[in-house]
């Protein structure tokens, strides 16, 4: 029987990039899915942000950044004229390497996925379905079954559970799926079109309750168009099944098109779907993990899905490795829950009242969308905090964990359970750029000044990856204080920010965690 640290059910985006920060880490992983390979059509397109900057570690942003499409704008449209333009490069630029939407279809982004897995060693088990899993005093024993009707048998330290939706591993752990579906029939279609808004960036109709938005894919009329449709006698409370056997692109508001200025010229493909609003009650019971889709669903509102899931592979990859190290107490999973599911809450929530309100049907909400919205984002998008919440909430940029027990202190105007704030000091010296990554995914101290000899003989003896970056006004405007110490975990989130930058305080707080590896102290009971 094959053994395994981590068998992941499901090769989504989700699954993959589970797989792929446990391989880095020298975690042995078993990925499975019952599909034949990587998809090949795409709902999901929006990249945002914090994944390019959490996939810096795992050697992938540059190359998804450069496959995909910056769009640097979201443009709000009525009556078939541009009302508001937001830009993101402008709200974005002191905030992120990365101040823009990148459009970039799922199915490449499987496949570049693919590829990074076999060059890790991590092949997935295609055409493999998880079919009922069992959990043991030390390990999960998950039994799987090909198409060809044959069962194995895996044992695995931990399951993740990336299947989506209709998760397998959620329903058996009974976890609930709490939330309901929207009444809406959404559509998504690759269309070839032209007219003002065939300009390769974002754009959004206003006008009617038939949401649209348009994603651009390059210059030239290529894109992505989302957005809810009824049948012709206006149900859109029909099933599933006889929504997609029924409803055709012909069945699209031609006064949604209209509305953004655009004109369809080629429908390439065409596909739709009902949208549900759902968080579980627990992302963790025993040995079990639930990640992505399986966990939470929403309106595909602010292109938040592929990339929430991606964050909750990289907060959990690096606690299992650690874990399956023997180098943390098992306690530490306990953190994963606990700081992912709180952001999901909000975001469905968020999601819900977003889409809610472009899709109300009543002529004061019709004058709400098209007078007043459009005149309100251009006037508040002119403030700098609020164009930089507006970015940061898009982006993910605002997601922290200050109320996680892994968070401590606070040193200048960072607290622990922050995103590190970006800074590149002079723009150019890629030296001092704080989010180039390291030699490994790794714990890491950063002092923006000069370390303390105590300090850096700490981070010697055990061997602590030490940054020290020279002092410039960048930092002081970033929010850091100069000379403290500032301890960021393997996904880059600050845990502990130390004033004084003494090598004690580290001590403490790894004393505190019982983490083993840079335990210096005598046997604590563990503060989780």
């Amino acid at each position: 029987m094959d053994r395994y640290d981590v068998l992941i059910a499901g090769a989504g985006p989700t699954g993959m990039v589970l797989a792929l920060a446990l391989a880095k880490q020298g975690i042995r992983v078993c990925i499975v899915d019952k599909a034949d390979g990587p998809g090949t059509t795409s709902r999901a397109m929006a990249v945002q942000a914090r994944t390019l900057e959490l996939y810096r570690p795992l050697g992938l942003a540059d190359e998804v950044a450069a496959s995909g499409r910056p769009n640097p704008c979201i443009n709000l449209w009525v009556r078939g004229k541009r009302r508001a333009q937001l830009s993101l490069r402008d709200a974005g630029a002191r905030l992120t390497p990365y101040p823009y939407v990148l459009i970039y279809p799922q199915d490449a982004h499987e496949q570049l996925l693919v590829r990074h897995l076999e060059a890790a060693g991590v092949s997935v088990w295609r055409r493999t379905k998880l079919a009922e899993f069992e959990e043991k005093d030390d390990h999960v024993l998950a039994h799987l079954r090909r198409a060809s009707g044959e069962d194995l048998q895996v044992e695995a330290r931990y399951l993740a559970g990336c299947d989506g939706a209709r998760s397998l591993v959620r329903r058996k752990l009974g976890t609930g799926f709490g939330g309901g579906t929207y009444d809406h029939i959404f559509y998504v279609a690759d269309v070839q079109s032209r007219g003002q808004a065939a300009n390769g960036e974002i754009h959004l109709s206003l006008e009617t309750s038939d949401f649209v938005i348009f994603l651009g894919y390059d210059d030239h009329g290529r894109g992505r168009l989302v957005g809810t449709i009824r049948d012709r006698s206006g149900d859109e409370r029909r099933t599933v099944t006889d929504a997609a056997g029924a409803l055709g692109f012909n069945d699209v508001s031609h006064r949604a098109m209209a509305s953004l200025g655009l004109e369809v010229e080629q429908v390439h493909w065409f596909s739709t779907y009902r949208v549900h609003h759902r968080v579980t009650d627990h992302y963790r019971k025993g040995r079990a993990f639930l990640l992505g889709d399986a966990a939470h669903v929403h309106s595909p509102a602010g292109g938040q899905g592929m990339n929430t899931g991606i964050g909750d592979a990289i907060n959990l990859a690096w606690k299992l490795a650690a874990v399956a190290r023997g180098d943390a107490p098992d306690s530490l999973l306990d953190t994963y829950e606990r700081e992912r599911i709180a952001f999901a809450r909000k975001l469905v929530d968020t999601t819900d009242r977003l889409f809610s309100f472009v899709t109300a049907e009543s002529g004061f909400a019709d004058f709400v969308r098209t007078r007043i919205a459009p005149m309100f984002a251009s006037a508040a998008y002119g403030i700098g905090p609020v164009r930089e919440t507006i970015f940061r909430i898009l982006s993910q940029t605002t997601i922290s964990y200050h109320d996680s027990p892994l968070s401590r202190g606070v040193a200048g105007r960072v607290h622990g359970g922050d995103r590190l704030p970006w800074v590149v000091r002079g723009g150019v010296d890629k030296e001092q750029d704080n989010y180039a990554p390291s030699a490994r995914i790794d714990w890491q101290v950063h002092v923006y000044g000069q370390a303390y000899p105590d300090l850096r003989a700490w981070c010697d003896r055990h061997g602590m990856i030490l940054r020290e970056f020279e002092w410039g006004v960048e930092h002081d405007e970033a929010g850091f204080a100069r000379n403290a110490g500032y301890l960021l975990r393997p996904d880059g989130y600050v845990a502990l920010c130390a004033a004084g930058a003494s090598a004690q305080a580290l001590e403490d707080y790894f004393c505190e965690l019982d983490y083993q590896r840079f335990r210096v102290c005598q046997t604590r009971p563990a503060v989780l």
